[in-house]
């Protein structure tokens, strides 16, 4: 029996029923089985080490948390796999997935664990955005079907602008547990000095220092439908779907504005339909 066999014919697994909560559920949904329960598993390994990086415990505790996952993922090449991974296992080796990227994803969420983030220079932040996110896109796209080189350039891209749009997105979440992932050239030319994440949200200038993040995310956006223009349609329906989702976030994120209160920003759920059903079927 094939790799490929043995993950289409994986039962149901607790993977799909976590992903439920995820903004990317719904992009997810729409894939054949077989690419489905792949993605699911890899859901539920970045929602894992994910949670043992935003956790209150002890740092100590959260590195050799994450270490452990380091070394599982690490036995799934070497074999055999821990008996919790059976599941991500299968999906590995049916769609060549990359043990680099695995350790990308722990290594961002180490970034986080070791010391809190606060206004990182650009290059740093961009490490992280690739790191947490667009590591995740170069195993997406493995099994999504996208050629080498378009998968690799449509990762780096798309997942730059998620987390970006993250980062505006969830500016207060990340102030209460002590990160602040603004870049500190953004808030050196808003004339923001200090570094502490209240501070900083306090500040008057504080869209002028949101404004070049913003801006850098819709570039990345851009770049990302120029690849996926050219790409197979039926290949990039789950990634096309989760960049209009999001840039339609960083459009209500722009139009709100960062005064305060800063609501919560969601697209509206007929938004979203009309999105999915633009795009599920081609």
């Amino acid at each position: 029996m094939s790799d490929r066999v043995a993950v289409a014919e994986m039962p149901a697994t607790d993977a799909a029923e976590r992903a439920s909560g995820s903004s990317f559920y719904t992009a997810m949904r729409i894939l054949p089985r077989l690419q489905r329960d792949a993605m699911y598993e890899i859901y539920d390994f970045c929602r894992q080490v994910d949670d043992i990086a935003d956790s209150s415990g002890p740092r100590a505790e959260r590195l050799e948390q994450l270490a452990i996952w380091r070394n599982d993922i690490a036995a799934i090449y070497l074999g055999p796999p821990p008996a919790h991974l059976l599941g991500l296992a299968r999906v590995v080796h049916g769609f060549d997935l990359a043990r680099e990227d695995f350790f990308s994803v722990i290594d961002g969420m180490e970034m986080d664990v070791t010391g809190d983030i606060r206004a990182p220079d650009w290059n740093t932040l961009d490490l992280y955005c690739d790191r947490v996110a667009s590591a995740v896109g170069r195993l997406s796209v493995r099994v999504f079907g996208l050629p080498r080189d378009e998968g690799i350039a449509l990762a780096h891209h798309l997942g730059r602008a998620l987390q970006l749009t993250n980062i505006l997105r969830d500016l207060d979440e990340d102030a209460a547990i002590g990160r602040l992932y603004l870049p500190r050239e953004s808030l050196h030319d808003a004339g923001i000095a200090a570094s502490d994440p209240a501070a900083v949200l306090a500040s008057p200038t504080l869209a002028q220092a949101c404004a070049p993040v913003a801006r850098k995310a819709q570039t990345h956006f851009a770049e990302a439908n120029r690849i996926m223009a050219v790409c197979a349609r039926r290949a990039v329906r789950a990634p096309r779907i989760m960049g209009k989702v999001y840039r339609a976030t960083l459009e209500l994120l722009i139009e709100r504005g960062v005064a305060a209160p800063r609501p919560a920003v969601r697209v509206r759920r007929a938004r979203l339909l009309w999105i999915v059903l633009c795009n599920a079927f081609i």
